[in-house]
């Protein structure tokens, strides 16, 4: 069975690790992640700007997602912006994400944001299945 719960300072090193297998653009940085973001993603989900959820089975972190609320004039509301999801490789196909995307929903749902968007290449079909469809091409700028 998959529980799902707000992350915690003392899942950084499970979700370093599933961060180490999600990426494909990046290179996580182990110092970085420890000194700067991990921390201000934590602190982003207490003051509701951010949904950061874990999902666990036999008291293991097998997955994580991170969504970024964005206040927004066109949506009139808010957008919450599924930006990461992965579960651990052994674990997938087993359910996890997709519990993981309907809590996400719910808590969508119970902060009254207008919408649920998720930039994708590789997983629209996984998305699709769970209710989203496409709306929108996503570009990038680089500052690097």
């Amino acid at each position: 069975m998959t529980t799902i719960r707000d992350a915690t300072p003392s899942d950084a090193d499970d979700i370093y690790r599933l961060l180490s297998g999600f990426v494909t653009s990046y290179k996580p940085d182990r110092q970085v992640f420890d000194a700067t973001t991990f921390p201000r993603i934590i602190e982003a989900a207490s003051d509701g700007s951010v949904e950061f959820l874990v999902a666990e089975q036999d008291s293991r972190v097998v997955g994580y997602l991170l969504a970024v609320r964005m206040p927004t004039l066109f949506a009139g509301g808010t957008i919450l912006e599924l930006l990461e999801l992965t579960v651990d490789e052994s674990m997938r196909g087993r359910g996890a994400g997709s519990v993981l995307v309907r809590a996400v929903q719910a808590k969508a749902r119970e902060a009254k944001d207008v919408e649920v968007t998720v930039p994708t290449r590789r997983a629209a079909d996984f998305y699709h299945v769970l209710g989203f469809h496409e709306t929108a091409v996503h570009l990038k700028w680089s500052t690097a």
